[in-house]
């Protein structure tokens, strides 16, 4: 497949093939969302946003451990299939899943005690807008949960620059102490983990 086919399949899936890319991201990122939620001890008593939820690896372990789970994603795709796998957690009240961006949020201030992506960052417009939105949605003492392939590795992908906004560790440290969040913290299972998970705390 083309590249520029095969990156936008990845920033936004749409359609059949969109779902069979969801399934191969999901193992793709097995390991690293994994890692991610052990960073999360959440508990029935918890709200849990995920942005880009893309395949929906993360959705069935957030559900059985928060006591309510929102995905959030561009693509309708992947809102439609989750809301068709987990319409009885839906109709409970137990979980939502909306179509939206991350800079431009459709919840209220302090919804959410967690917010946990992977492997999306790259295709926010700004990260300040971003963390600003996750800032705005987490109750205070909030805590959000970003993991992602650090900017000098993901270079090496060549990835298209017009789809694929490559980050560096500082530049999300920074843009997370800019608009707020406090004890931020880089994460990773061993010193020769090329990806990374980032900590941080709502002030």
């Amino acid at each position: 497949m083309p590249p520029r086919f095969v990156a936008r399949q990845l920033s936004h899936p749409s359609g059949f093939l969109g779902q069979v890319f969801g399934r191969l991201m999901n193992r793709h990122n097995a390991r690293l969302n994994t890692f991610a939620l052990q960073q999360l001890p959440l508990t029935r008593h918890h709200r849990v946003l995920e942005i880009g939820f893309g395949g929906g690896a993360a959705l069935e372990k957030l559900m059985e451990r928060a006591g309510f789970v929102c995905g959030l994603d561009r693509s309708e795709t992947a809102v439609q299939t989750a809301e068709n796998r987990y319409a009885d957690q839906m109709a409970v009240g137990c979980a939502d899943f909306r179509v939206g961006r991350v800079e431009s949020m459709p919840f209220d201030s302090g919804e959410f005690d967690w917010i946990y992506s992977v492997n999306t960052i790259y295709f926010w417009p700004s990260l300040d807008s971003g963390f600003r939105q996750i800032h705005r949605v987490l109750r205070p003492f909030g805590s959000v949960v970003i993991g992602f392939l650090p900017k000098e590795h993901m270079d090496r992908m060549g990835m298209p620059p017009d789809i694929f906004t490559t980050r560096s560790i500082q530049e999300v440290v920074t843009a997370l102490d800019r608009v707020g969040f406090h004890g931020i913290e880089i994460r990773r299972p061993s010193p020769e983990t090329q990806w990374v998970v980032v900590v941080a705390v709502r002030s």
